[in-house]
């Protein structure tokens, strides 16, 4: 018998060996054939697909890192120039995952303002929205821990401000520090703790908020431009499309776009003039001196601002968790009976473009040398954040909206 007619048979018979000892027919039935989805959505929901997929090279690239890395304030730096300079394509790995850092925060942030464009927080979608404001806030932590593993000077100077914090903390605070730290200041323990947190228990907890997020997803099903239920059975399958293969071939589009984008990036410009690599961080970590100008990773840079903005270092830390607290509540704050900003009135729109615009002012003010009138700006920029939130039961309740098709 030709060659050429034994391979399927080969194949189904493995087919059929595997779907009676698992359930791949019914998981391929659940998430991608028989899984289905809007078939107006748009560009803007592939960031979620893709926010997926650099995460899992972030954890590819981090592991390999690891098996050249030395935790120890002696070595740590040390290892990365080895990296860089010895290691096969070692530089390559290395700006895969610190670049890829700053492109996740990117996709991330446009994932989250499709939320915000389209009403996706909204009922019944309370808990996704929820799980991904958690994913948001750890992701931010994961990022600060990695933070101090180069050991260079912004990283170990960023790591001891960011670790004093905990000491305003009413009773356990001074304890908290001090196990964080493992020393009264930034040292080896410290570096060997977040080590252990970046690399093992933080991406646990991240694998399975995502799993969480995702099934919550699946629950309620996807939004769609038109912010618009489909509730009628006839009309459901008129306007739906299962996953597989109308999304999947657009999914995978996007990837070779993202991956012809992201590659250009880490080639050309993987420091991208600071905000990705800073050139402190080049230099290794020096206890007696402290740099003029500490500048944070751009994504870290809004919180950081909070701290420096903010006089009183414990209402600063209050500030700070009031300005990650207030999306919590977002999916009760809006009123609004309709959810797409394609059919909102002109309030909405206006505040969520200045809210934008506001966000990008406040990151970028905040990598820059801090002056009293900078400080005084980066207040403003504040009462303003603060403002879209606890003026939308108002305005988003008053305003004049467009008829829903």
């Amino acid at each position: 018998m030709n060659c050429k007619y034994k391979t399927p048979i080969i194949i189904n018979l493995f087919k059929n060996w595997l779907s009676k000892r698992f359930p791949i027919n019914e998981y391929i039935r659940q998430y991608f054939t028989q899984y289905y989805l809007p078939r107006n959505l748009n560009f803007w929901y592939f960031f979620g697909s893709l926010s997926l997929f650099l995460f899992f090279l972030q954890i590819l690239t981090g592991i390999w890192l690891t098996m050249f890395y030395t935790p120890t304030t002696s070595r740590a730096f040390a290892s990365i120039e080895m990296i860089m300079r010895e290691v096969y394509y070692g530089w390559l790995i290395r700006y895969l995952h610190s670049t890829g850092a700053s492109v996740f925060f990117i996709l991330i942030y446009a994932h989250i303002f499709r939320s915000f464009l389209y009403g996706s927080y909204k009922k019944p979608r309370e808990l996704i929205w929820l799980l991904g404001v958690c994913l948001y806030i750890i992701f931010l932590i994961e990022a600060f821990l990695g933070y101090l593993l180069p050991w260079g000077q912004t990283s170990y100077w960023a790591s001891q401000i960011g670790t004093s914090l905990f000491d305003s903390i009413p009773k356990i605070g001074p304890t908290l520090t001090l196990w964080l730290r493992g020393n009264n200041i930034v040292a080896e323990e410290t570096l060997h703790r977040f080590f252990a947190l970046h690399v093992i228990a933080i991406p646990l907890v991240l694998i399975f908020l995502i799993r969480l997020h995702l099934i919550a997803l699946h629950k309620v099903g996807c939004n769609n431009p038109q912010g618009v239920s489909i509730s009628n059975l006839d009309s459901k399958a008129i306007a739906t499309v299962p996953f597989h293969p109308y999304y999947t071939i657009k999914e995978l589009q996007a990837l070779l776009v993202f991956l012809f984008i992201f590659s250009f990036i880490v080639f050309f410009a993987p420091t991208m003039n600071g905000y990705f690599l800073e050139a402190n961080n080049f230099v290794p970590a020096d206890p007696l001196l402290t740099p003029k100008h500490i500048q944070p990773l751009w994504y870290l840079a809004p919180y950081y601002g909070i701290l420096c903005a903010i006089p009183n270092k414990s209402l600063g830390i209050l500030t700070l968790g009031a300005f990650l607290f207030v999306l919590f509540i977002l999916p009760w704050l809006d009123r609004s009976p309709v959810r797409s900003m394609r059919y909102r009135g002109y309030y909405s729109r206006f505040s969520l473009a200045f809210f934008i615009l506001n966000f990008g002012v406040l990151s970028y003010v905040c990598t820059t040398l801090f002056t009293p009138i900078k400080t005084f700006f980066v207040q403003i920029l504040l009462l303003i954040y603060f403002l879209f939130f606890f003026l939308m039961p108002f305005y988003t309740k008053f305003e004049k909206n467009k008829p829903l098709p």
